[in-house]
């Protein structure tokens, strides 16, 4: 096997004697060239769906996706739908890019990487000083993350651009998470701003799911509705919120998840293959005191919880793993059986002072005694998909009943999910939705620096 060099979890080696020093342990062997290395730029990574959808007349216009884009397409420029002042957006945590604006351009870093390291903060502050070079672009904005902790948002707080020569008066703009995420997929379908005179534009219902975002209450966000456009958004129903236990931990541990939420929502304990009954209660008494159990309302973190239950996994060795086997198991099992439709599990929509809240017990208690009268795993997981589908066209149902919106954003990492795609699109358009997806930049983190910029500037309107 050759490589291009690097830990995991760090940006690759940019020269021969850091490769040496980095990568002498592991490598057996090293490709020297005499031509140096400009920039660090890992390999992209694109979906092709080259086998037919799973799901009967499901149309999957959308044969390639971007997972992470990054050699040989960043930092092609994306043309965005309003003119902007030169704005530097700093991205996310995890799968991290920047980008900087100029006029109706934006300029997309390639994959940077997870901020977790000093490896990767330093190649994110190198490669921006290199873009402000290249493309001559002096920021008189900062865009950057809402979470106070974030790699990426401290270097937004505290860099001085003075010192670079730039406007002492550089302004800087948080935005939420969530909300860069459907701002991002406007941009990437060109989608006009409101007042800009395009035959289409304006709100939409934009639905954010993933595994992990700082809200405005100051919990996890992750399983999202919204109406509204690049000026701004208000959060119209979400996933209810349950219990985290270890915070991090649950993360890499998705048996904790399935517990917590079986535990929170029923009071009683699921069957976990390989977990004693010391691990669950202890999991059950740290949401009963509320101790280092944060809580969320993400999608991602529903996908582990039923990946756990259904016996896929328990312990995950990197981002998402849970989730994907979950869906490599369910459209497994839908391939060989080509269901034409199936019973989906039931959920229930609760209004309440902050927005309609979709509420899950009925859903894992269903979902539990399927798995308990022997069901195949595989058919739970394609039920499971299935109903999120249900879940999502019920909500922006009711969202449009309220509002007139038709059109629907979706973005985040849970919207890799082919599986979930090919369910939930020909549902939205059956409804007469018109779907926006992501295009030119991935639906993941890897766009969340586009959704800064254009908010930033809808925010602040062009001077």
């Amino acid at each position: 096997v050759m490589t291009s060099g690097n830990l995991s979890e760090e940006p690759i080696a940019q020269n021969n004697k850091e490769a040496r020093q980095r990568l002498g342990r592991l490598a057996d062997a090293f490709l020297l060239h005499n031509r140096e290395i400009y920039a660090r730029y890992d390999d992209s990574v694109v979906l092709v769906a080259d086998l037919p959808p799973v799901v009967e007349n499901s149309r999957n216009e959308q044969p390639t996706q971007f997972l992470r884009r990054s050699r040989g397409y960043a930092p092609f420029p994306v043309r965005l739908p309003l003119a902007t002042e030169s704005i530097l957006a700093v991205g996310a945590e995890l799968k991290n890019t920047f980008c900087l604006t100029r006029d109706d351009f934006c300029f997309i870093s390639q994959h940077v990487g997870d901020m977790e390291n000093l490896e990767t903060l330093e190649h994110f502050e190198t490669s921006i000083s290199l873009f402000k070079h290249l493309y001559r672009i002096k920021p008189r904005t900062i865009a950057y993350d809402m979470h106070p902790n974030y790699a990426a948002t401290k270097y937004a707080l505290q860099s001085q651009p003075e010192e670079d020569g730039e406007s002492p008066g550089i302004r800087r703009v948080a935005v939420q998470h969530h909300h860069a995420h459907i701002a991002a997929c406007l941009a990437d379908n060109s989608w006009p701003a409101q007042g800009t005179g395009g035959a289409v534009g304006g709100p939409v219902i934009g639905v954010a799911w993933d595994g992990t975002g700082y809200g405005s209450d100051g919990h996890i966000w992750g399983g999202e509705f919204f109406t509204g456009e690049y000026g701004g958004f208000e959060r119209a129903a979400h996933l209810e919120y349950l219990p985290m236990p270890g915070g991090e931990a649950a993360i890499r541990n998705p048996w904790r998840l399935a517990a917590g939420y079986v535990h929170a929502l029923t009071g009683n304990a699921p069957k976990l293959e390989g977990i004693d009954e010391q691990q669950l209660l202890i999991v059950q008494q740290m949401v009963d005191s509320s101790i280092n159990s944060p809580l969320t309302s993400a999608a991602g973190r529903l996908f582990d919880a039923v990946a756990a239950l259904c016996g896929v996994r328990q312990v995950v060795t990197y981002e998402a793993q849970a989730a994907i086997e979950l869906e490599m198991m369910s459209t497994g099992w839908a391939g060989r059986n080509k269901p034409s439709g199936g019973l989906a599990y039931p959920f229930d929509l609760e209004r309440t002072e902050s927005g309609l809240v979709i509420r899950l017990r009925h859903m894992l208690q269903a979902i539990q005694a399927d798995l308990a009268s022997g069901k195949d795993a595989g058919q739970v997981g394609w039920q499971f998909h299935l109903s999120l589908a249900d879940l999502i066209l019920a909500v922006c149902q009711r969202i449009a009943s309220e509002t007139g919106l038709q059109t629907v954003a979706l973005s985040g990492g849970c919207f890799q999910n082919r599986l979930l795609l090919d369910l939930v699109v020909p549902k939205l358009e059956g409804a007469s939705f018109r779907v926006l997806l992501h295009q030119q930049v991935p639906c993941n983190d890897g766009c969340i620096s586009l959704g800064q910029a254009v908010m930033a500037q809808a925010q602040l309107g062009v001077s």
